[in-house]
């Protein structure tokens, strides 16, 4: 609940086990752009896809223009029942956050062995597209006086994300 009202613009996929679930408004907002079932589980309306298909399921959402948060378990099941807070709930955290302009990163674009290439084995796989880049232009602006500061530092950073 917390990592939601932080991110409310954000569809958070969250790490539960093998599948990644979404619950609320954005698992019926998922459900529909994924063509998947959502039910009420819980009092929570909630929808799952298996964890190896996260980055189909994130670039499909990402493609309708929404932004996708990655939510990941910090601690394992063999850790947690060997610690103090076993009957605890798992702690997680926002490990990745997806827009259309920073669609790069392992859970969007898996590494494949050259061996399931050759085979027609990693057909999900989409590799980004050379033109990929992120541009940043920043200067130093005065708020006060409605202009840019004496001395006006500007900086730029273009980024090949690929």
């Amino acid at each position: 609940m917390e990592l939601k009202q932080q991110h409310k613009d954000v569809l958070l996929a969250v790490e539960c086990g093998y599948k990644y679930r979404f619950f609320g408004e954005d698992a019926e907002i998922a459900a529909k752009e994924l063509n998947i079932t959502c039910h009420l589980d819980h009092n929570f309306m909630t929808c799952s896809i298996p964890t190896h298909r996260l980055f189909v399921h994130v670039r499909r959402l990402v493609s309708h223009g929404h932004k996708v948060g990655v939510v990941k378990q910090t601690e394992t099941s063999a850790l947690k029942a060997s610690g103090t807070n076993r009957n605890a709930l798992f702690s997680r955290q926002l490990s990745a956050l997806y827009t259309k302009s920073t669609l790069v990163g392992e859970d969007v674009n898996p590494v494949c062995r050259v061996a399931d290439v050759e085979e027609g084995g990693c057909a999900d796989v989409v590799s980004d597209p050379p033109d990929s880049f992120l541009l940043c232009i920043s200067e130093n602006w005065d708020k006060v006086k409605k202009q840019l500061s004496v001395g006006v530092v500007v900086s730029l950073i273009n980024i090949n994300c690929s």
